[in-house]
């Protein structure tokens, strides 16, 4: 594969140490609350058959592109699609497309840090026991004076943003490949044993039931877009992240294959979740369609009034953190990378530039909750509109960018070797990459608009 650039870059030391950092990147909060709920809430097994025609149809050929992209330039993202639109004979306004990803990248990690540090918070509160015995209201009354504190929010994501420095600051293979190694099968064994906990509590047909009994009648065009906006986010695409991650590939990885065990242990991990919420939800005769509130109200109020309660809100708040911090050092990559190719800073020095900045700006984002509160633009507070403008708007255009990038400006006989692809595999590849997902992406788009 000669289209890739051999440089003194940073590798993966390993296909899986590379899959799990990937995996990680994708397995996020919205995972552990948003997808089971949208699931339920959507048709059950109907939704996750469309969700995976969604994700194979345009999340994989995005996610496929954006690496083939970031391992050919073996740079940050900018960089990288300046010097392959160069070698193409294309325009460099291409580096665009690397500048609105790692833009997204770090105005999204400013208030994701912010939600991390909310994980953190009730880890300790759970493990302290601080939820027993309450009521909904009393539950309710934490949170919101959780919020009013903005001293107390302050500490918690500095403390957030300094665990997802100190990793990153490690490099590639010491920091975000041992986190991922470390956090993924942590991940993995708390969603065992919450699940095993689910199966005692008489519930879990219940939850099985509103996972997976397949409701034709629900699938209409509000759930294929839903479908369609969480297959592309899901995978962290547009943010830079998967350049930035495909940048320290080695041409011995098989990109298809890994975008396909990516996509089976992201969804995997996703459903888990919602086998381990749901049955204490339905046990408890909670509201399982309260959306973000799930995990900071109702779920505590499940904790706080059931035996074993202490032990199963920490660790299920261990897992909330744990699944905020693969992703969170995920996106402050693509900005590391950027200063430490672009100025002299080393990778420490890097880091910490990035990370205090980011972290600067989730202050803005947190006093959106108390002092504040009465500053808006169009409408929104800064956590909202920071939230806004990356999803709606930066992400499906750097993702739109990559795949017709990928599909139209690159050497296609180049991207066949590349890929391991026949003739017929390639003519379907084709098909999916130059029209399919672009159109995926520009329905998301105008409905956002």
């Amino acid at each position: 594969m000669s289209s890739v650039t051999t440089t003194a870059h940073a590798q993966w030391s390993s296909r899986m140490g590379f899959v799990l950092a990937a995996t990680g990147s994708a397995v996020g909060l919205g995972n552990i609350w948003k997808f089971p709920y949208m699931v339920g809430q959507s048709g059950g097994a109907a939704f996750v058959l469309v969700y995976l025609l969604c994700i194979a149809l345009i999340g994989v050929p995005i996610l496929v592109s954006e690496w083939m992209i970031g391992r050919r330039g073996q740079k940050n993202p900018i960089n990288t699609m300046a010097q392959l639109a160069r070698q193409h004979g294309h325009t460099r306004n291409w580096a665009l497309v690397g500048i609105v990803g790692v833009l997204a990248a770090f105005l999204i990690l400013s208030f994701y840090s912010v939600i991390g540090g909310w994980a953190l918070a009730y880890m300790r509160d759970a493990t302290v026991g601080n939820f027993n015995g309450l009521d909904k209201d009393g539950i309710a009354a934490i949170f919101d004076g959780f919020l009013a504190r903005p001293g107390e929010l302050l500490s918690w994501h500095t403390l957030f943003m300094a665990l997802t420095m100190i990793i990153v600051a490690m490099g590639v293979s010491s920091g975000l490949e041992r986190g991922s190694k470390v956090m993924m099968p942590a991940l993995a064994l708390i969603l065992v044993v919450l699940v095993g906990y689910g199966m005692t509590t008489g519930s879990f047909g219940q939850a099985v039931a509103y996972l997976f009994n397949p409701d034709w009648t629900k699938l209409d065009g509000s759930v294929l877009l839903a479908a369609l906006g969480h297959a592309f986010f899901t995978l962290s695409l547009g943010m830079g992240i998967m350049m930035a991650y495909g940048s320290y590939l080695g041409e011995d990885v098989n990109l298809l294959r890994a975008a396909r065990t990516v996509v089976i242990m992201d969804t995997t991990f996703a459903l888990c979740a919602g086998l381990a919420i749901f049955p204490i939800v339905f046990a408890n005769g909670l509201d399982p369609a309260a959306g973000p509130g799930l995990v900071f109200v109702t779920l505590p109020l499940a904790f706080g009034n059931m035996g074993g309660g202490l032990v199963l809100g920490s660790l299920f708040f261990l897992l909330l953190t744990f699944a905020a911090l693969t992703s969170s050092i995920s996106l402050l990559e693509p900005v590391v990378e950027l200063l430490e190719e672009r100025t002299p800073m080393n990778r420490v020095t890097a880091t910490v530039v990035a990370g205090l900045t980011i972290w600067a700006l989730g202050i803005a984002a947190l006093l959106s909750f108390n002092l504040w509160g009465e500053v808006k633009l169009a409408g929104l507070n800064i956590f909202d509109l920071l939230d806004y403008i990356t999803s709606k708007f930066m992400l499906p255009l750097a993702g739109l960018g990559a795949i017709v990038f990928a599909a139209w400006k690159l050497e296609q006989n180049s991207v066949k070797q590349e890929l391991n692809l026949g003739n017929t595999g390639f003519a379907v590849w084709s098909i999916l990459a130059r029209y399919v997902a672009p159109l995926g992406v520009l329905y998301v788009f105008w409905n956002n608009l």
